[in-house]
């Protein structure tokens, strides 16, 4: 398959909310239909789209971060991958990474962490592109473009398809949702730091660099 979506034209002017109305966009088109490799060669050729499905196969184009943004996920990602190499225990993947979820839905947490033993068990084919695993754990970082409703029924998604713990980190509100594997969530005011309980054992996130 070949298909290319028109690049969206830019928008820099954030305090428009121009973004908020547009995005996440979600188009009817039944990928369910598609193989993997139709799938994943099409997100290749929409590189400059940050491109998801729902479990219907309804592609869904979700809105391009910023600076700030991007900054921010860097260091999640950072502490979550330097807690990972020192634990020994699992492996972590940035934003760039995409799952395809046993409800047949495709997401990419901006930052995730899967046990090695769960991990091992997948071909090289599936690992060098979107892999049939759902993490153990996930982060999702609000940022400016983001409504907050789509991200919470994001993290639902990921808790419903077996993430044991996730973590939605708003920093406009100085907030971090807790996602918990029994369908509990709590919501932590201004923390300093937010611990990784039992599914990340000894990783504490320092927000001083988030908020």
């Amino acid at each position: 398959m070949s298909a290319v979506i028109d690049k969206i034209e830019e928008n820099t002017d954030f305090g428009t909310g121009f973004y908020d109305k547009v995005f996440p966009i979600s188009l009817k088109i039944n990928t369910k239909s598609w193989s993997n490799d139709e799938y994943f060669n099409f997100c290749q050729e929409n590189k400059d789209l940050r491109i998801e499905t729902n479990k219907d196969g309804d592609l869904i184009i979700m809105p391009p971060t910023g600076a700030e943004t991007g900054d921010k996920n860097a260091e999640l990602t950072t502490q979550l991958r330097n807690w990972a190499k020192k634990n020994g225990k699992g492996k972590t993947f940035d934003s760039s990474t995409e799952f395809e979820l046993p409800s047949g839905a495709k997401k990419s947490p901006d930052a995730s962490w899967i046990l090695k033993d769960k991990y091992s068990v997948l071909t090289q084919k599936e690992r060098d592109g979107f892999p049939p695993i759902c993490p153990d754990f996930v982060i999702e970082l609000r940022s400016k473009t983001d409504r907050l409703k789509p991200i919470q029924a994001k993290m639902t998604e990921y808790i419903e398809n077996g993430v044991r713990l996730g973590w939605l980190v708003d920093p406009y509100k100085k907030q971090v949702h807790i996602y918990r594997k029994n369908g509990e969530i709590e919501i932590l005011e201004n923390p300093k730091i937010v611990s990784g309980e039992d599914v990340l054992e000894g990783f504490e996130l320092d927000l001083d660099e988030i908020f």
